[in-house]
């Protein structure tokens, strides 16, 4: 990466703390190349998501409303469901197992062109992601990085969603989410700016983009207006429109002027690859003499265009076409060039998280560029530029389009510049200031590495998630199972008291000592008394645990009929044996020292592979289940069981309207030898009896028989 202070600033932070992190600045600082390199090096397990399918497919990332299967329409805070067309409509969307398991191990979600985020998208994030992560903590506790300029493009909202909206938001903009108020975030801004060189002509920018505009500023910026303006097409002007319709004419216009043939050339498209995703049209039309933009960086190692490059086709036929560019000269054979719709994926092997390619588009990587929309424009840079000022009707309109040209020079206006013209917001000024209180120094990120050290450090070694898990557990088999299998259950309250002596009450302790050992000053990571605590407090920890709830994670659950009764069981116990295995997993990792990398890493893998519950379920056949301690003649109980599943089977009928569980382990436990006992056992009445009672007992006997 190159080298810049607030470059690396805000690299750090993402690398070492876990701090969200507003990166902005203006047009041309870097911001897309830096998040690039970010995905590159970082080793924290990473989302990228953006607001519109081109800025997602140009960042390398997905749609936010894509990845989280978010429907369009405002969100209420706090309902959970959305509004559209005038309907409510629930979040109801269920997630696989694989993009759960993604949600539940992010370690940083970066959301690019924030600023045309809306707040509720923001809030509807931030409930996607608690449910499936920490329901305490702002976005589940997942950090943060936003990346975008205020100054640039707004968020879109209609005027009746603004109806509904404005009851909960002061703006609609992404920093008056009800979410990021409660989170704590540094704001970074990069100033050092690539795209243009001309001193006088970046303060000029930097005037307009923070609403400082006066008489001299507006006087400098007139100087560029050119009435009736009409350039030459080998000038290679592009006219920057602010709708879509101003530019489909023009360029349509131009190309009908062009006497030489038409070419049409279809994209071709495989498998998913959404049409609002499009890079350029499917359906190509290009002639002779057109002014193109190239829409792609050159995949080529000879990097002879990129994204935004204007150029005149010089030759063309139904299998080439030849541009050369306005500014070099260069003759360029163009070939189609191919972009991927990615989705998120875990690696089955490695268990990180991958891009798995879900659909491919592929083009010549050309559209035509008399004229394209500011919105368009965006991440754009271009030699000659025609702006309409006037027309602008958003806030940071007409700033986008002025910088979009390179130098000064190379802008013309067709129409001057006005106070009116440019739209801003009192909101986005009000940020801005705020946001410049929150610029973070050397000092502060020294912290904050430090704070995000010790807070894993310190969770590493914190048994209360296990102790509420299992506290949880425990309630639940104790109301339902205890009558049922009194003796399997009491196992679970006996390791509850172990681990309140042996875990909680010594690591509580270890805490302690961990916090006298880590004071305000000083570089923890390398800590040779830290890392000799840490090894051994490993070592104690895992082997405690192992005994205590190792013989836990692998057992199968003891049959049950209720299936109410069952999936509660089942969450449950699916969760305490989860937080047990992802203690047990980093544990083992931080056996040589604490490492926050190798931490995250594990735990990650750790929260994948947890251990999956087995519960039996009834079906036909002599198939084995897992035998409860309590149930005292186990041969018998399996005889019963596979009678039972036979005759459910016969009639068509669920398996406990035959014979209950708690019937099955009575007659097997007391071995009744006639009909008034067989009554007296839980579960069996009169019409069991009269209907079974015969056959049972026959059972019984023949059991007993064979035990002689």
């Amino acid at each position: 990466m190159e080298s810049n202070p607030q470059l690396e600033l805000a690299y750090d932070f993402l690398e070492y703390t876990g701090v969200n992190v507003f990166l902005t600045g203006k047009a041309g600082t870097g911001k897309t190349t830096f998040l690039r390199e970010l995905k590159r090096r970082s080793p924290k397990r990473m989302i990228v998501v953006a607001p519109t399918g081109v800025a997602a497919i140009n960042a390398g990332g997905v749609t936010i409303h894509s990845f989280f299967q978010l429907p369009f329409g405002p969100y209420v805070p706090g309902s959970s469901d959305t509004v559209e067309r005038g309907e409510k409509l629930q979040y109801t969307h269920k997630f696989n197992r694989e993009k759960i398991n993604i949600i539940k191990t992010i370690d940083l979600l970066v959301i690019d062109e924030i600023s045309m985020v809306r707040a509720d998208l923001l809030d509807a994030v931030d409930d996607m992601l608690r449910r499936y992560r920490s329901k305490s903590e702002p976005f589940g506790g997942v950090q943060l990085l936003l990346i975008g300029d205020l100054q640039q493009l707004a968020p879109v909202v209609k005027e009746d969603e603004w109806a509904l909206l404005k009851q909960h938001y002061a703006s609609a903009f992404f920093f008056h989410s009800k979410a990021l108020a409660a989170t704590r975030y540094v704001a970074i801004e990069l100033k050092h700016v690539y795209r243009q060189q001309d001193r006088e002509f970046v303060d000029l920018l930097n005037r307009v983009r923070e609403n400082r505009v006066d008489a001299a500023v507006l006087g400098m910026l007139n100087r560029r207006y050119v009435p009736g303006f009409k350039p030459s097409d080998d000038e290679g002007y592009v006219t920057l429109t602010t709708h879509n319709h101003q530019a489909q004419r023009i360029n349509d216009v131009k190309m009908a002027e062009l006497s030489t043939r038409a070419y049409s050339f279809k994209a071709e498209v495989k498998d998913n690859f959404p049409t609002y995703s499009y890079p350029t049209e499917e359906t190509l039309v290009l002639k002779q003499g057109a002014q193109v933009m190239f829409v792609k960086n050159d995949s080529s190692p000879e990097k002879r265009y990129y994204n935004g490059k204007i150029g005149k086709i010089t030759a063309i036929n139904d299998r080439s076409i030849e541009v050369v560019g306005k500014e070099d000269g260069l003759k360029i054979q163009v070939t189609p060039e191919e972009w991927t719709n990615t989705r998120y994926t875990l690696d089955e092997e490695t268990r990180e998280i991958t891009e798995t390619v879900e659909g491919t588009f592929k083009q010549y990587p050309l559209k035509t560029a008399w004229a394209i929309t500011i919105h368009k424009s965006q991440g754009l840079t271009f030699e000659r530029a025609i702006v309409d000022a006037n027309a602008a009707f958003a806030h940071g309109q007409v700033y986008v389009a002025l910088s979009r040209c390179k130098t000064f020079e190379g802008l013309v206006l067709s129409s001057p510049v006005t106070v009116r013209s440019l739209v801003s917001d009192g909101a986005i000024d009000e940020f801005v200031r705020e946001a410049e209180q929150k610029e973070p120094n050397k000092e502060e990120l020294q912290q904050a590495r430090q704070s995000y050290f010790r807070e894993l450090l310190l969770e590493q070694f914190d048994y209360e998630t296990i102790r509420w898990r299992l506290h949880y557990l425990y309630r639940v088999l104790d109301e339902q199972l205890r009558r049922l299998y009194p003796d399997w259950v009491e196992r679970y309250r006996v390791a509850g008291a172990k681990c309140a002596e042996e875990l909680l009450a010594v690591a509580e302790r270890f805490q302690n000592q961990l916090e006298r050992l880590m004071p305000e000053e000083g570089n923890y990571e390398a800590d040779p008394v830290i890392a000799d605590r840490v090894k051994k407090g490993a070592e104690y920890f895992r082997e405690h645990t192992m005994s205590i709830f190792g013989k836990f994670l692998e057992e199968a659950i003891p049959e049950i009929d209720n299936k109410e009764v069952r999936k509660l069981v089942e969450q449950n116990m699916e969760r305490f044996r989860g937080e047990v295995n992802l203690k047990l997993e980093t544990l083992k990792v931080i056996g040589n020292g604490f490492s926050v990398k190798d931490y995250l890493r594990a735990k990650a893998k750790a929260l994948i592979d947890a251990p999956k519950v087995k519960i039996k379920a009834k079906r036909a056949g002599a198939e084995k289940v897992e035998i409860s301690p309590d149930i005292l003649h186990s041969k018998l109980y399996e005889t019963l069981r596979a009678w039972r599943n036979k005759e459910a089977e016969r009639l068509k009928l669920p398996v406990y309207t035959v014979l209950q569980q708690k019937a099955l382990l009575g007659i097997s436990n007391t071995l009744p030898t006639n009909s008034k006992e067989l009554l007296a056992v839980p579960g069996v009445g009169k019409k069991i009896v009269e209907r079974y009672g015969a056959v049972l007992l026959d059972m019984v006997d023949e059991f007993r028989f064979q035990q002689k």
